[in-house]
């Protein structure tokens, strides 16, 4: 399975200088007017020029949603899941974007503050472009809403067919007859989907989902749930590798920087009734 989505800090950065110089915009501009130089003329134009400073307030929107969307993508226990709702979710705001610049604006507050006429054909033709390129991306992407639904919670799912067939074209060695029997007993388990409600979808397919009861449902979630869809916990390996092995540490083996590592990027999580029940009394001779 291809990696679908990496962390974009780049458009996070450029979104956060934009909403920055969109605030002190009237700052910047008295600056470069007191500085009376040829080289900050030109940037004072570009300020005064109101076409160009609507396009300027188009970015600022944009790129906090766009900033909004990659939130979403990163990370830890993300499943493919949710990344998949992120983008599609997204994908349908584009479209509401798009109508929203024909008219109030009401997700564009910075252009709302741009005074005079506007011309948003530009802008609703940049939107059509992204949602052409978010197409090509992930509508070719075969993982549907029941494989999202039966992660997230199974006992909603009604649509058995859809769902085998979703699981189907996912996966090559599915049974859909097993499958359909095995998913009706476990949304009759009262007791499993009481706790169901007491824990999140990672858990309870891992942890409370029998797998001799359950083998082909327990072995499809496991497949999702193992798919990774996003760098994040790649890049931030990187990131922690970097941060231990730095110039004060060259002589460090890549044995010991295996285990700084693995210290580093496993949550903590003492068994402390095992400690306790192993733990002897010392008593002095």
């Amino acid at each position: 399975m291809p990696i679908m989505m990496s962390s974009c800090s780049t458009m996070m950065l450029d979104g956060s200088v934009l909403e920055r110089f969109w605030s002190i915009q009237k700052e910047i501009s008295a600056f470069l007017a007191q500085l009376k130089s040829q080289k900050a003329k030109p940037f004072s134009l570009f300020l005064e020029d109101e076409r160009k400073m609507h396009i300027v307030a188009f970015l600022v929107d944009i790129t906090s949603h766009l900033n909004g969307l990659n939130l979403k993508l990163q990370g830890k226990d993300s499943s493919i899941g949710d990344l998949m709702t992120a983008v599609r979710s997204f994908q349908r705001k584009l479209e509401v974007f798009k109508e929203d610049l024909q008219g109030e604006c009401a997700n564009f507050p910075t252009v709302k503050e741009v005074q005079g006429e506007r011309d948003q054909t530009p802008f609703v033709d940049f939107l059509d472009k992204l949602i052409v390129n978010f197409s090509k991306r992930f509508d070719s992407f075969s993982f549907g809403q029941q494989l999202t639904l039966f992660i997230q919670n199974p006992f909603l799912i009604t649509d058995m067919r859809g769902f085998t067939q979703e699981v189907k074209q996912l996966f090559r060695w599915a049974n859909a007859g097993p499958l359909q029997m095995q998913l009706v007993d476990l949304q009759a388990d009262v007791a499993l989907k009481e706790h169901f409600q007491r824990t999140d979808p990672a858990n309870f397919w891992l942890q409370l989902v029998s797998e001799t009861a359950y083998p082909g449902l327990r072995k499809v979630a496991l497949h999702i749930l193992t798919m990774f869809g996003s760098t994040y916990s790649c890049e931030a390996a990187f990131s922690t590798m970097n941060i231990i092995k730095n110039e004060y540490r060259n002589k460090l083996t890549d044995e010991h920087l295996q285990m700084c590592m693995r210290m580093a990027l496993t949550p903590p999580q003492p068994r402390f009734k095992a400690l306790a029940g192993e733990a002897r009394a010392h008593f002095s001779h």
